[in-house]
C-alpha cells in the first residue's frame, strides 16, 4: 500500500520547549509493509516515509501504536495520524481522497495486528527521486514528439498547454486534471469539443485558437463553464453560428471570435454584460449586430472586417399578421407580465420561442409576428476602445431593431425623420 501526498511530521513534544512546527508538508511517498524488529527478529508491519532529503525513509512501527486518526478533513485530501511511540502526529494534505481512505483503512488494520495476509503490503525499500518532487502545477508541450503517449499527465496540473502536436481530438486523459484552470489546445486539428471538457470544474481559461472547430455544443454552455469560465479563444476556426445558450457563460471576461465564418452573434449576447470587458470578432461574416448588443459595456471591441450591410430605416422584414395569432398574444403576455414558465408548463417549443423574444422600441415584447429592421449604432456607446470597423475609419454599425406593432414603427420612422429635419 503506498500513497503520494504532503507530509509533515509534529513532534508533539515541541511546545514543551517553546518551539513550533513548520507548518508546512513536503512531498513524500507512504508506504505500509512488513521489517524486521531489531529486538525480536520478528517481522513487524511499519509505516515508512520517504522525502526527497531521506529518500531511504523513516519508519515506524504500526501494531498498537497508532493512539488516534484525525478524519474530518479526508474528503479534501486531509488526514492526521498520531502515533503514541514517537510521540508525533503524522499531517498528510495534498492526497486523493479515495487513495487516502484506503491507506488508512489498512493502517488501522496494521494497528489492530489483522494477519499480514489481509492487508495489502508493499515492499518498503527507498523511493526514487521523481517520485517525491513536489507536484508539477504547469506543463507545456509544443512539439509532437514531446507528447506523452505512454504515460500519465502530471495529475496536479493547473496549467497545461499542448500546441502544435496535430491533435484531430481532446485526450481524454486531459479531462481526468481536476485542478486544471488553462488549458491551451492552440494550433492543432480540432474539430470537436467533448461535453466532458465541462467537468473541469476549474477551467477558466480555455484557448482554441487555429483549430478546424464548426460547433460548439449546447452541452458546454451548460456545463460548470457557467460558474468558472472567464476567458474563451475560439479565433481561427470554422465557426458559423454558436448557440442560444452561449450567453448562459456569464463570467466570461475575455472572449475571442476572430477569423470564423459567424454570420451573427448570439441572440442574447447582452447577458455577458456583466463581466465581459473585451469581444474581438473580426474578419467574419457578420451583416448586423444583435439588438441586444446595446446593452454591452466593453473596455475593447474589435469587429474589423465584416460585411456590415449600409441600414436605412425604410428597408424593413414585415412579419406581422391581423389579426395576431392567439399564441403570438399568449406568449406575448407571458412574457410581458414574466409568468414563470417551463417545459414542465408549456411545450419545449413554445419556451424556445420564448427564449429568444425580442424587444420593441415601446418596451413590450414580439415573438414571433414583428417588423425588423436595422439601424446605425457608434460602438463607443457600448465600448471605450473600438478598432475600426472598416478601412474607411468608421465605428458605426448596424443593430437589429424589432416592432410589436405598425403603430410602434411608424413612430420610430416618424422620430427618425424629424431628427433628420433637424
Amino acid at each position: 500500500m503506498k500513497l503520494q501526498c504532503d507530509v509533515e511530521v509534529v513532534n508533539r513534544m515541541l511546545p514543551t520547549f517553546g518551539m513550533k512546527s513548520r507548518g508546512k508538508g513536503t512531498r513524500a511517498v507512504l508506504s505500509i509493509g512488513k521489517h524486521p524488529d531489531k529486538t525480536s527478529q520478528r517481522s513487524n508491519v511499519y509505516m515508512m516515509i520517504c522525502t526527497a532529503k531521506d529518500r531511504a525513509g523513516s519508519k515506524y512501527k504500526l501494531k498498537d501504536n497508532i493512539e488516534k486518526f484525525f478524519t474530518w478533513f479526508v474528503e479534501d485530501g486531509k488526514a492526521t495520524v498520531r502515533l503514541k511511540e514517537p510521540a508525533v502526529d503524522i499531517c498528510l494534505s495534498k492526497a486523493d481522497a479515495n487513495s487516502l481512505k484506503n491507506f488508512l483503512s489498512a493502517a488501522r488494520l496494521a494497528d489492530r495486528g489483522s494477519d499480514a495476509s489481509s492487508l495489502p503490503l508493499s515492499t518498503l525499500t527507498p523511493v526514487r527521486a521523481r517520485d517525491v518532487e513536489q507536484p508539477k502545477k504547469k506543463l507545456s508541450i509544443v512539439s509532437k514528439k514531446d507528447y506523452p503517449l505512454t504515460s500519465n499527465f502530471p495529475y496536479s496540473l493547473e496549467q497545461l498547454q499542448v500546441s502544435y502536436c496535430r491533435l484531430s481530438r481532446v485526450d481524454m486523459r486531459m479531462l481526468s486534471l481536476k485542478s486544471l484552470r488553462k488549458l491551451d489546445l492552440s494550433n492543432n486539428h480540432i474539430k470537436k469539443l467533448p461535453a466532458t471538457i465541462g467537468d473541469l470544474s476549474c477551467l477558466s481559461e480555455l484557448i482554441l485558437h487555429n483549430n478546424h472547430l464548426e460547433a460548439f455544443s449546447e452541452a458546454l454552455c451548460l456545463s460548470t463553464l457557467q460558474r468558472t469560465l472567464q476567458h474563451l479563444d475560439l479565433s481561427q476556426n470554422r465557426l458559423r453560428s454558436l448557440p442560444a445558450q452561449f450567453c448562459q457563460l456569464r463570467e466570461l471576461v475575455n472572449l475571442k471570435l476572430d477569423d470564423n465564418e459567424l454570420v451573427c452573434l448570439p441572440f442574447h449576447i447582452g447577458r455577458l454584460s456583466k463581466f465581459l470587458r473585451y469581444l474581438s470578432a473580426a474578419h467574419n461574416q457578420l451583416a448586423v449586430l444583435p439588438g441586444d448588443f446595446r446593452k454591452l459595456s466593453l473596455e475593447n471591441l474589435d469587429l474589423f472586417g465584416n460585411p456590415f450591410i449600409q441600414p436605412n430605416s425604410l428597408d424593413h422584414t414585415m412579419k406581422l399578421t391581423f389579426p395576431l395569432p392567439l399564441q403570438e398574444m399568449a406568449s406575448r403576455a407571458v412574457a410581458n407580465l414574466r409568468i414563470p414558465y417551463g417545459p414542465h408548463l408549456i411545450p419545449a417549443h413554445l419556451c424556445r420561442d420564448l427564449e429568444v423574444a425580442k424587444t420593441c422600441d415601446c418596451g413590450r415584447v414580439c415573438i414571433s409576428f414583428y417588423i425588423k429592421t436595422a439601424v446605425s449604432m457608434n460602438l463607443h456607446q457600448v465600448s471605450h476602445t473600438v478598432v475600426l470597423v472598416d478601412d474607411m475609419g468608421g465605428t458605426d454599425a448596424p443593430v437589429q431593431q424589432h416592432f410589436c406593432s405598425l403603430s410602434c414603427y411608424s413612430e420610430f420612422l416618424d422620430n427618425s425623420l424629424q431628427r433628420g429635419i433637424r
